[in-house]
């Protein structure tokens, strides 16, 4: 017999976060746990967190939904959330939980046996001397991939940043990696694009907006760098072969909570193995406890490339956990505990 609580929880930012939807100074975030009447304290634990202007969620209705599964966890069979991919991730991570004896192993891989796995720096936006303050906090503590937030400030002045780097720094020693989350207009791409080309930038995630299937597959043939798809997978309804063999572009990031979980995930990850086109996993501004699961998940595959796990150290309350940087590598210490003393009584159920 099993019975489920819902706790809601403000993620507040450090910094605030810049990009080209906003700032972000905080994070609303649900949390469904999943308790084994059974065995007295074995809990399994998951966040629902979506992201406002980017999830396909219904925000207006995931309180309801999440009472309406706490209300029918012995049953779901007639619980229809397919619509609320946040949620889906949230409980399948609870549940894998449990399943695993209630110690936030989602899958038992060498991640938390202390193997870490390699990410890149977050530079988010701001104005120039924000921006170079990021970026020189992350070089001296030894990144070697920065991804740098654009598409919010003039694009000279972004441009001047990446000079500014570049000449310090080779692609040999430096990979830079862009996202413009959609900002940009098909009217001048290519001349932006030929500006990062000759900076040696790996590569620039979702150039232009989604649902423009024709620009895009055009920018991804002609642009002078990759090109990664990243919004544009974020639909429940979407052929995942379809898309790819249509656009084909070089790249995928993946964001297992935007996506539907880690069912869904692996679908895209087969479908671009299956093409050829490469890959790379990245959090969602999710607290330790969704970080931890997705890290996990990564930890099940020959990763090449580093991955996008860096969110952690965002948030002045988030969950204290075993997760640990030491530069550019994330990992799982041991020797740290979890904490959810910060998710009280004043949070639960209050949605």
């Amino acid at each position: 017999m099993l019975s489920a609580e819902i706790y809601n929880h403000h993620l507040k930012f450090i910094i605030p976060g810049g990009t080209s939807r906003g700032i972000l100074n905080e994070k609303l975030t649900w949390y469904i746990k999943i308790t084994d009447l059974n065995k007295e304290n074995i809990f399994g634990i998951g966040e629902c967190g979506p992201i406002k202007g980017l999830s396909i969620d219904n925000f207006k209705e995931i309180p309801n939904k999440l009472n309406e599964i706490a209300d029918n966890i012995n049953d779901l069979s007639q619980i229809d959330y397919s619509k609320f991919p946040s949620i889906q991730f949230a409980l399948e991570n609870a549940i894998n939980d449990l399943k695993n004896g209630g110690k936030r192993v989602i899958f038992n891989n060498s991640f938390k046996d202390g193997n870490p796995i390699k990410i890149n720096g977050l530079i988010w936006m701001g104005n120039k001397e924000f921006m170079l303050k990021q970026i020189k906090e992350k070089l001296e503590k030894g990144y070697s991939c920065l991804k740098l937030k654009i598409g919010a400030i003039d694009f000279e002045d972004e441009i001047s940043l990446l000079k500014i780097i570049r000449k310090k720094f080779s692609s040999e020693y430096l990979e830079i990696r862009v996202d413009a989350n959609g900002a940009f207009l098909f009217q001048n791409i290519f001349d932006k694009l030929g500006q990062l080309d000759k900076l040696d930038i790996h590569s620039i995630e979702q150039p232009i907006s989604v649902n423009k299937w024709e620009e895009m597959k055009e920018i991804c043939h002609l642009s002078p760098i990759p090109i990664v798809l990243d919004e544009e997978l974020i639909n429940l309804n979407l052929e995942k072969e379809e898309l790819l063999e249509y656009i084909k572009p070089q790249y995928l990031v993946l964001k297992p909570s935007l996506l539907g979980g880690f069912l869904s995930t692996k679908e895209w990850i087969d479908t671009a193995n299956k093409k050829n086109i490469n890959w790379w996993i990245t959090s969602a501004l999710e607290s330790n406890i969704g970080l931890n699961a997705i890290a996990q998940f990564c930890s099940e595959y020959k990763l090449e490339l580093p991955q996008g796990l860096g969110t952690g150290q965002l948030f002045s309350n988030n969950i204290p956990s075993p997760l640990s940087l030491d530069g550019e590598k994330l990992f799982y210490n041991s020797q740290k505990k979890w904490d959810f003393s910060i998710l009280n009584n004043n949070d639960r159920n209050q949605l």
